[in-house]
């Protein structure tokens, strides 16, 4: 762990993300870890008072229960700025002591202006740069951003934020990969039929029009965090779990991945959920929510089927889905393995391969196995061994706290990851752009438009 003190200084501090997320992260991170040392600042456009500010931590901090945790940052301040303006920028680092990690908890592209405007601004050794997703909006926009970024700090202090590589279940999946043997032999395409991740939730829009119609489920998760987690699924073996090997690893999966068949019309589905029930409560269409422009035709349910065309798995489907207002939502990867090539004559009943399942949230992972039946020894029946596997000691949010303040960038998206994830939905993009993939309706609380495949949920 870092020996020194560094300054977290939040930009956006009084915006959403930083009350609903990273504040209780953080006041849990400090409660959890008594002996770490850090400083925090806020700045933003609104007119708060420092009381305004510290009442806002120490609210956040007690959501996590991590009172406790307020007196190590109970000396913080918060500063009107526009983080655009180089002036601004220069005062609010001129006036902080130590390493700094400025987190941009703030639209992208305020983001990529705030960028701009430090290249004329003196930077103090070992500034850190935390920035959000979406990274860029194509390929294009995100190779010019990590230009800029280049030019102002090494890669290494750059953190390109994907929560979901925080969280307990992306270190689990390494975990059972490479630490089992019964596993690790057979993961590749001579044993596994196909994989699913999928991360569908219950709510809707719930207020988030400003950003999300105008990103939609692709771009705003599969995009980037489920890329992420297929790149941690097909990777290589690494070396080790350090940050050059691990990021290696996955980037190298992430330039084989294209979409399946070369084909993004076959190969995807867009829906659009309409009104429906979900637990109680009435959701109105999607394109009546506040904020929505309806001719954007933006989805919120997209499903797209990649291959990553390597050695281990060339051949294998494997399909990444995400959407709002799902009814029974799934958020789980699904390992499907493919069927013994001889069953004896005698047996009866068995139907497919073994199904290896990591649920996410609560996290648990599950082994779906043909057995013998306890009435007819000669009728598999379908039996499951389950481990709940706990959700870490850290919310996913304080994990990358954690390493954005140690300066480790292992948990980050790397620079060239972040374009190739934008080149690889780029065909499903344009095909989608073209019109050439119908928006399909379904109900909020359905799982999805009639007719789409069964994943075997």
């Amino acid at each position: 762990m870092a020996d020194q003190t560094t300054t977290l200084m939040i930009l956006g501090a009084s915006g959403d993300l930083t009350s609903r997320l990273l504040l209780p992260a953080l006041g849990q991170l400090l409660s959890r870890q008594p002996q770490r040392r850090v400083r925090l600042r806020g700045a933003g456009m609104d007119e708060w008072s420092d009381d305004q500010w510290r009442e806002t931590v120490r609210t956040a901090f007690a959501s996590v229960d991590a009172e406790d945790a307020f007196d190590k940052v109970a000396e913080t301040t918060y500063t009107k700025a526009d983080i655009t303006a180089p002036d601004d920028l220069s005062s609010l680092l001129s006036e902080t002591q130590g390493r700094i990690a400025l987190y941009f908890a703030v639209p992208p592209a305020i983001a990529a202006k705030a960028c701009e405007s430090l290249s004329s601004v003196d930077l103090p050794d070992g500034l850190i740069l935390a920035l959000e997703k979406p990274f860029g909006t194509n390929a294009a926009s995100a190779h010019e951003l990590n230009e800029k970024l280049a030019v102002l700090v090494p890669e290494s202090q750059v953190f390109r934020v994907d929560h979901f590589l925080g969280r307990s279940m992306s270190l689990n999946i390494i975990g059972a990969r490479f630490a089992n043997r019964i596993l690790e032999p057979v993961w590749s395409a001579e044993h596994i039929e196909s994989i699913d991740i999928t991360y569908d939730e219950k709510l809707g829009l719930e207020g988030r029009a400003g950003y999300y119609d105008k990103a939609g489920a692709l771009r705003d998760m599969i995009q980037s965090h489920l890329l992420q987690l297929m790149a941690l699924v097909t990777m290589e073996p690494p070396a080790t779990l350090g940050e050059q090997d691990l990021r290696g690893a996955t980037t190298s999966a992430l330039l084989a991945t294209h979409v399946w068949d070369d084909d993004p019309v076959g190969s995807s589905r867009r829906g659009r959920y309409t009104s429906g029930s979900i637990d109680g409560r009435d959701l109105p269409d999607y394109v009546d929510e506040p904020g929505v422009v309806p001719d954007r035709e933006t989805e919120t349910l997209a499903e797209v089927v990649f291959e990553v065309r390597n050695n281990r798995w060339a051949g294998v489907p494997i399909t990444l889905r995400s959407g709002k207002a799902v009814g029974d939502p799934v958020k789980e990867i699904l390992i499907r393995f493919r069927p013994v090539r001889h069953l004896p004559d005698g047996f009866t009943g068995a139907t497919h391969g073994s199904r290896l399942r990591f649920t996410l949230g609560p996290d648990r992972m599950s082994l779906g196995l043909n057995v013998n039946g306890a009435d007819d020894p000669f009728a598999l029946t379908w039996a499951k061994l389950s481990a709940d596997l706990g959700e870490g000691a850290l919310l996913a949010y304080a994990e990358v706290l954690s390493e954005i303040l140690d300066g480790d960038p292992t948990l980050s998206v790397r620079g060239d990851a972040a374009e190739q994830c934008w080149r690889i939905v780029q065909p499903v993009l344009d095909a989608w752009a073209a019109d050439d993939v119908p928006l399909q309706d379904y109900a909020a609380g359905s799982h999805g438009p009639d007719g789409w495949p069964d994943h075997d949920y």
